[in-house]
């Protein structure tokens, strides 16, 4: 389950944080969009329109029945079915870590999207940062695995992506991280369990 998902459909204040930066009425992609609670919200507090990517089937079909537009596919295939700004907000909630491509995904969110917005579990928040010290990889309610079954591909902090989206020559419009559904504008690499970037070409 994403992490930002409740077990009800009800989206997290972390989500409303996030959904914050999508204008009303606004064309949505949203990748890896799991069972479909972001963008069932976006359309209803929000009004907007889009589409969902997503792998899982069981993922899939939860999407159908919230009446979410669901496409299946895998994201390590890219997005070439996508003309240049079809759309006007790309999400990328809990995704990157989980891509094999994540540089091609970048340029590939803010191709598809006028701006791309890519939230992530940051590494360096402090908890994490105490456990490695302690010599052991963290588990926190932003990175809920043992290490041997996690998800993730990569780990990452909100400093990498940073330097990532400009090495892909990417514009960084706003940044900052969320703790506890708070936004946090000061030492976010430090003190954000979950890192937000807003990124165009």
């Amino acid at each position: 389950m994403n992490a930002h998902h409740t077990a009800d459909g009800q989206v997290s204040s972390t989500m409303q944080r996030i959904g914050e930066l999508v204008p009303e009425g606004a064309r949505v992609l949203d990748l890896g969009c799991g069972d479909g609670t972001m963008l069932a919200y976006l359309q209803k507090v929000r009004g907007c329109t889009g589409y969902g990517i997503e792998i899982a089937d069981a993922n899939v079909l939860a999407c159908v029945q919230r009446g979410v537009n669901v496409i299946q596919l895998n994201l390590d295939e890219g997005l070439s079915m996508f003309e240049d700004a079809s759309f006007d907000v790309v999400l990328q909630i809990d995704t990157l870590q989980n891509l094999r491509n994540a540089e091609v995904m970048l340029r590939e969110t803010v191709r598809v999207g006028r701006f791309g917005v890519v939230a992530f579990p940051n590494f360096a928040h402090w908890p994490n940062r105490l456990s490695v010290l302690k010599g052991r990889m963290p588990v926190t309610k932003r990175l809920p695995y043992q290490w041997y079954d996690t998800p993730n591909i990569r780990v990452g902090t909100h400093a990498d992506l940073g330097i990532l989206a400009r090495a892909c020559g990417l514009k960084v419009l706003d940044q900052f991280g969320i703790q506890d559904g708070e936004v946090v504008r000061i030492l976010p690499n430090l003190l954000a369990g979950t890192s937000v970037y807003k990124l165009s070409r």
